[in-house]
C-alpha cells in the first residue's frame, strides 16, 4: 500500500484505502475495521499524499511529518490525540519545531496524530510520496 492510496473523507472518521472506482464515486475500505463503503462523488475526499502542514518556511508534505513522527517514536504510535492541548503542542514541536504556530491548530495536530496512529496500526513503516519512489 502506498500513501497515495490512503484517503481521508470529510465527515467520516478514520482513514480509507482506495479500492475501485464506482459509478457513484469511489469504493473505499476502512483501515480501522476493514469494512467497504462507497464514498459519494460529492464527498470531499483527499489523498494523504496531497496534504501538507504549514511551517515558517515552505509547507511540508504530510508524508514528511509522518516520517519524522516515525523516527521520533521509534516506529510506535504517537501520543494519543485525546491528550491535553498543551501536551499535543509540546510533542508536535519536538517532531516539527518549525511548524507555523499561527496556522496549525490543535485540531490539525489531533488529526495528524490520529492518522499516524491508524497507519502504524495498519502496518505502515514508510511514508514516501510517489515522486520520491522513482
Amino acid at each position: 500500500m502506498e500513501l497515495k492510496e490512503i484517503l481521508a473523507i470529510s465527515g467520516q472518521p478514520g482513514l480509507y484505502k482506495y479500492v475501485a472506482q464506482s459509478t457513484r464515486g469511489v469504493i473505499v475500505e476502512s483501515l480501522l475495521d476493514g469494512r467497504r463503503m462507497n464514498a459519494a462523488a460529492n464527498a470531499r475526499v483527499s489523498a494523504l499524499s496531497e496534504i501538507s502542514m504549514f511551517t515558517e518556511g515552505d509547507d511540508i508534505p504530510l508524508a514528511e511529518v509522518f516520517t519524522r513522527l516515525y523516527a521520533h517514536t521509534g516506529g510506535k504510535e504517537a501520543v494519543s490525540p485525546k491528550e491535553a492541548p498543551e501536551k499535543l503542542r509540546a510533542f508536535f514541536a519536538e517532531v516539527l519545531p518549525e511548524y507555523d504556530r499561527d496556522r496549525v491548530h490543535v485540531s490539525d495536530m489531533k488529526k495528524c496524530f490520529a492518522w499516524f496512529n491508524i497507519l502504524i496500526g495498519a502496518g505502515f513503516t514508510e511514508f514516501r510520496l510517489p515522486a520520491e519512489e522513482e
